[in-house]
């Protein structure tokens, strides 16, 4: 399979499941075409691309066509997971999946432990304003301890990161800017407990993680995801 196929990478500006994809091309120093989806207002010839309509999505390969009029003969690929994986074997000199298989492993589980005990918690206490913050908290640790002393979960930055950073990166500063459906005691606590010695080696990740030139080139800035987030009504705390 060749990296200089065509690659059009549909996307939105507020997805961390999308954001996942972006840093992956980023990372990889792939040659790609980038296309915003309006999620509210889908084009039907999307659905062509994603049959649920879903992003991310990518259109890979056939002759050079323009985003909105995607070749039959390209390949649609969609979710998120199997798109990093699809980034990381087109592309094998970004490391994105590391070459040893017990290193690889703990990539892999490390993405499997993020959507498995975290992702859900955090939906739900962020977008829908359940009260799980000791269990968001809990998970929280568990993925913490999977961490290494020092440095990235396989040693170089991988998938690992590029799977996890999008959604600890949103969860910290929506956290700080008040951004959720939790309480507000609920979001002090967990503003508390962030900035403890509990939390200390999961922010120093995040902190060396959002360094990264692929997540600063996709993320854009902390005003303008905060901006994004304002406009989201799932992100709304309810007036008491």
């Amino acid at each position: 399979m060749s990296s200089t196929e065509q690659i059009i990478f549909y996307t939105t500006n507020f997805s961390p499941y999308a954001h996942r994809v972006g840093i992956a091309l980023e990372e990889a120093g792939a040659d790609y075409t980038t296309y915003l989806i309006d999620t509210r207002n889908k084009p039907s010839w999307y659905y062509e691309v994603s049959p649920l309509g879903k992003v991310p999505a990518i259109a890979y390969g056939g002759p050079q066509s323009s985003p909105d009029q995607p070749s039959p003969q390209s390949a649609k690929l969609v979710e998120s997971l199997p798109l990093l994986e699809f980034v990381a074997d087109v592309f094998p000199e970004s490391k994105l999946l590391p070459a040893n298989p017990i290193l690889r492993a703990k990539a892999r589980a490390f993405v499997a432990l993020y959507q498995n005990y975290v992702n859900d918690l955090f939906r739900d206490t962020f977008f829908v304003g359940k009260p799980l913050v000791d269990a968001l908290l809990s998970s929280l640790e568990t993925l913490q301890g999977a961490l290494p002393p020092t440095g990235f979960v396989a040693g170089d930055f991988s998938i690992a990161e590029v799977a996890v950073l999008p959604f600890l990166a949103r969860m910290f500063l929506f956290l700080e800017a008040g951004l959720g459906r939790y309480t507000a005691e609920d979001g002090e606590k967990m503003k508390s407990t962030f900035a403890s010695e509990r939390f200390a080696r999961l922010r120093r990740y995040l902190e060396e993680a959002r360094e990264r030139p692929s997540f600063k080139k996709t993320w854009g800035s902390d005003a303008a995801q905060i901006e994004i987030g304002k406009t989201l009504p799932i992100l709304r705390r309810p007036a008491p």
